[in-house]
C-alpha cells in the first residue's frame, strides 16, 4: 500500500492545497529594509514577530500551507556576518519554530475546523543561488558542482529535517546539478519528505537551460518526493510548464510563481503591476490543466492567497 502523504487530505477534502505568497514582499511593505545578503532571514534575530505576523496573515487569508523563513538562512552567510555556527543553526532553526508556533496558534483559535485541515509548515531550503545574493536563482549560473553543491546544502538541511515541519521545499531550484544534490540529501533522509519546485526561464525550460521533462523525471521517481513543479517564475509560462510536467509524472504539481512584475537583479527591484483576481484566474486554469498545490511567490500578498482560495475552494 502506498504511503498517505501530508498533502493528501487536503487534496481528499478540497481537490487543492492553498499555499502562502510572499514573505518578503510583506516584511517590506511593513517597513523593513531588506537589502542585505541575508534578505528576510536577517528578521529572525531583529523582529522575529514581525515574521510570525507574516504567516499569521496568509494562515487567515485561506493558506494550507505556510513556508519558513529559511531560504535565504544559511550557516554560511550568518558566520560571514559575524554569527557563531551555534547561533548561525539556532536561526535556521528558529524559522520554523516561527512558522510551526504560528500554525499551532492560528488552529488553537480557529473556529471553522471542520472546513478545512490543520496547516501544514514547510521548511524552505532555498537554492546555492540566493546565497550568491546575485540573481543566481534565476539563470543557474554557480561555480559549484554536485559534490560542492552536496557540502553546500548539507548542514541546513540537517538542522531542517531535525525540526517539527512537515515537509521541506525545496525551492527556486535553478539548476540540474542542484536538484540532484538535493535529491541525494533526500535519499539518505530517511522519513523526510519534500517538494521540488523549479525556477524557469520559459514553458520548457529551468533557468539554468535545462528541459523541466528532465529535472522531474530525475526526482519524481523517490517515494520521499510528494510534489514536484514550478515556482518563481512568470505566470506567463506557468500553464505550458504544467502541462509539460503532466506528461511525465502522476504525483501533484505545484505551482507558486511571482506576481508578474519584472524583477531586475542589478537594482534589486520590480516594475509592472499585479492585480489579485489575475491571479485567482490563472490559478483556475493551472488547476485544471493538473497543478494541486497552488499560491504565490514574490510580490505576491495576503489578498492575492485569498482570492485564489475563494476560486478554488469556495
Amino acid at each position: 500500500m502506498t504511503e498517505k502523504t501530508c498533502i493528501q487530505p487536503f487534496l481528499e477534502q478540497q481537490g487543492v492545497l492553498i499555499l502562502d505568497g510572499g514573505l518578503a514582499t510583506e516584511l517590506e511593505h511593513a517597513g523593513f529594509n531588506l537589502a542585505d545578503s541575508l534578505w528576510s532571514a536577517r528578521l529572525l534575530e531583529e523582529a522575529p514577530q514581525a515574521i510570525a505576523k507574516v504567516h499569521r496573515d496568509y494562515l487567515e487569508a485561506g493558506a494550507d500551507c505556510i513556508i519558513s523563513a529559511s531560504y535565504q538562512a544559511t550557516l554560511q552567510e550568518f558566520m560571514s556576518q559575524g554569527a557563531s555556527e551555534a547561533d548561525a543553526e539556532g536561526w535556521i532553526r528558529t524559522a520554523v519554530r516561527i512558522a510551526t508556533e504560528e500554525r499551532d496558534s492560528f488552529w488553537a483559535e480557529t473556529s471553522n475546523r471542520a472546513a478545512r485541515q490543520k496547516p501544514l509548515v514547510a521548511a524552505s531550503v532555498g537554492p546555492y543561488g540566493a546565497y550568491l545574493a546575485n540573481g543566481a536563482e534565476f539563470t543557474g549560473d554557480y561555480d559549484l558542482d554536485k559534490k560542492g553543491l552536496i557540502d553546500f546544502h548539507r548542514r541546513r538541511w540537517e538542522i531542517l529535517c531535525e525540526t517539527d515541519a512537515d515537509l521541506l521545499a525545496c525551492e527556486t531550484i535553478p539548476s540540474f546539478a542542484e536538484a540532484r544534490a538535493l535529491a541525494t540529501l533526500l535519499s539518505e533522509t530517511p522519513g523526510a519528505k519534500a517538494w521540488f519546485s523549479f525556477s524557469c526561464r520559459d514553458g520548457e525550460h529551468i533557468s539554468d537551460g535545462t528541459e523541466i521533462v528532465r529535472c522531474v523525471q530525475e526526482v519524481e521517481a523517490m517515494p520521499s518526493v510528494v510534489a514536484v513543479g514550478i515556482n518563481c517564475t512568470a505566470p506567463k509560462h506557468i500553464l505550458s510548464l504544467v502541462r509539460t510536467v503532466r506528461t511525465v509524472t502522476d504525483k501533484p504539481i505545484v505551482v507558486y510563481p511571482n506576481s508578474g512584475e519584472i524583477y531586475d537583479a542589478h537594482t534589486k527591484s520590480w516594475s509592472g503591476t499585479a492585480l489579485p483576481d489575475e491571479l485567482a484566474a490563472a490559478s483556475r486554469g493551472w488547476h485544471e490543466a493538473g497543478a494541486r498545490l497552488l499560491g504565490g511567490c514574490c510580490r505576491t500578498r495576503p489578498e492575492h492567497i485569498r482570492r485564489v482560495r475563494l476560486e478554488l475552494c469556495d
